[in-house]
């Protein structure tokens, strides 16, 4: 029953997948106003191409019912994306291959800075060479009542690097979960920050940089640019990490965890850090994919190696970076608790032969209604994965050798879904 069930939903996949190609070439959409809830009309709308980079290929403006029509060969053909620019806000939505519909959210904008708040930090380091790699990660909510996105031109979310360090790239995202590389405004003093548009929900900024480690041991000093729930540090096993107030929190798919709770605006705290990168067979999973990762896994490899329109994307690229944030930054936060349904047994609770039959039968639906479930969830889960992966060829932020791998690996996925 199951290996049917599987079976039934790949066929539907694939009928999906049909009906998409046969839409390619047309988008049709609408803009809405998600703090009024109304249609948004003579919305500026842009159509862009993500292959080569992000190329706009297409403008409209949204009409009275806040609708809009684009044609271009490329639509359902590759991961494109609409940009509706609102009061002077630019707000995304993707657009997957097989789509031919698409709804783009704005919001009122308010440059009210209460209506952000930081849930968690992560900070990961990752030794390399005479240098320690350090990728940190925001979780950032808005909960505006009513709804709006919290923006400002001159900049509205702002961080600071350590002395010695230098800065390599900034991308922020929305609940729709795709990261937008950002420009970052230089403040002085090794602070910056980003002018972007925070939507309601939880969003995300995400920043790299590296800072001088010498001896294969560094100490430097992290300030907390906003009040956080949780911050949380994260290390390859190999590495020695010290930092009053945090705590040992466990591992993580073989990485090691030290939190920290109720961290206040303006706190800074000291991290000493010291050992050597885990040798390239240990640096990530074994052999794991998180289907709905932003970054598949990968091992470890020399920044040198690294092709040069990949280098300002290597602190994702090294020591298996990117299966550190397939975590995601709520990891910790929403860690389920197993359940179970025990049902009572006794001697007078015996059925007869007809009614064994009835539950028996119930219980076949209910199972195979939960497998089903459960496989649309994979499937669902898989699609985003290949999206985000053909994303990331078309921006040209992987290469062709690790593009086949991951590629093989959904595979591989999709293949144990439909064995069932």
């Amino acid at each position: 029953m199951i290996r049917i069930v599987c079976q039934l939903v790949w066929l539907s996949l694939l009928a999906l997948l049909m009906a998409g190609a046969a839409a390619a070439g047309s988008l049709s959409g609408v803009v809405r106003n998600g703090t009024t809830g109304a249609a948004a009309a003579g919305v500026d709308v842009v159509l862009i191409q993500l292959q080569g980079g992000m190329e706009a290929v297409a403008n409209g403006k949204s009409d009275a019912q806040g609708r809009f029509r684009f044609e271009h060969p490329a639509l359902g053909r590759q991961p494109m994306l609409v940009r509706a620019v609102y009061r002077g806000v630019n707000f995304h939505q993707a657009v997957p291959p097989g789509r031919d519909t698409a709804e783009v959210e704005v919001f009122e904008p308010t440059a009210d800075a209460k209506v952000l708040q930081v849930a968690s930090r992560l900070i990961v380091l990752q030794p390399n060479g005479a240098v320690l790699l350090v990728g940190e990660e925001f979780a950032v909510l808005n909960h505006s009542t009513p709804p709006a996105a919290y923006y400002k031109a001159d900049g509205n979310f702002e961080f600071q690097i350590p002395e010695g360090g230098e800065l390599a790239q900034v991308s922020a995202w929305g609940p729709a979960g795709m990261p937008v590389v950002q420009g970052a405004i230089d403040r002085g003093a090794r602070r910056y920050s980003v002018a972007f548009a925070f939507r309601p929900g939880e969003s995300g900024v995400r920043l790299s940089y590296h800072v001088p480690y010498t001896a294969n041991q560094t100490a430097f000093r992290a300030t907390s640019p906003y009040a956080a729930q949780r911050v949380l540090l994260i290390a390859p096993p190999t590495l020695q990490v010290a930092s009053a107030g945090f705590q040992p929190a466990g591992t993580e798919q073989g990485w090691s965890v030290y939190a920290r709770e109720g961290v206040s605006a303006g706190a800074q705290f000291d991290i000493a850090v010291s050992g050597t990168a885990p040798p390239p067979s240990e640096a990530g999973p074994q052999g794991q994919t998180d289907a709905g990762s932003r970054d598949a896994g990968r091992s470890a490899q020399p920044v040198q190696a690294l092709p040069g329109r990949l280098d300002s994307l290597k602190w994702v690229l090294v020591g298996g970076f990117g299966a550190l944030f397939a975590l995601g930054v709520g990891f910790l936060w929403r860690r389920p608790a197993g359940a179970t349904n025990a049902q009572p047994t006794g001697k007078n609770s015996q059925p007869n032969r007809r009614g064994a039959s009835r539950e028996t039968d119930a219980a076949l639906s209910q199972a195979a209604a939960q497998v089903q479930r459960e496989v649309n969830h994979s499937l669902d889960q898989l699609k985003e994965t290949l999206f985000r992966l053909e994303l990331r060829r078309q921006a040209g932020t992987i290469s062709e050798e690790e593009y086949a791998r991951e590629h093989g690996r959904a595979e591989k996925v999709l293949r144990e879904l439909v064995k069932g």
